[in-house]
């Protein structure tokens, strides 16, 4: 395959972000790591309990001629609620906060404008707070994090 694109986004715990992700057609891989902050090849603790500054993400390699970078980004305003700043359910925190990683000009910009039809249709009784930022190192979590749910026979947690 000679057009695959990555996706990165964090919407909370990432868990069952990857499992929603992961059964779109069209998305070819995902992994669940680490991005955004400043801890060079952090764990699941230093995230969890120390000032790394990264969010909890999922990165998603995907074949745009089967699903286009568009219905990526409505997926992931779907499973979440991106009106909470740096929480998601139950999950407080700020690896947990709303952010999409741009790896392109162009994603940028459907962001933005997916932001923006969101807002002005009214869709969130509160503004949306995601953060839309460059794509930066991914540092991919330990291996038991990987298709968590999937591994367990699980279809969704708390998302």
């Amino acid at each position: 395959m000679e057009n695959i694109e990555k996706a990165t986004f964090a919407a909370g715990c990432f868990w069952g972000v990857e499992e929603y992700f992961r059964n779109l057609p069209g998305v070819i891989g995902t992994a669940v790591g680490y991005t955004g902050g400043l801890t060079a090849n952090p764990t699941y603790k230093e995230v969890c309990y120390t000032e790394t500054g990264h969010a909890e993400a999922v990165e998603i390699t995907f074949d745009p001629s089967k699903i286009d970078y568009d219905t990526l980004l409505a997926a992931f305003f779907e499973l979440h609620d991106p009106t909470q700043l740096n929480r998601q359910g139950p999950d407080i925190g700020t690896q947990y906060r709303s952010s999409v990683f741009f790896h392109s000009e162009a994603q940028r910009e459907s962001a933005l404008n997916r932001i923006k039809l969101l807002t002005d249709a009214g869709a969130f009784p509160r503004p949306i707070v995601t953060q839309i930022v460059p794509a930066a190192e991914f540092w991919r979590a330990e291996e038991y994090h990987q298709q968590y749910l999937a591994k367990r026979g699980l279809g969704s947690c708390h998302i």
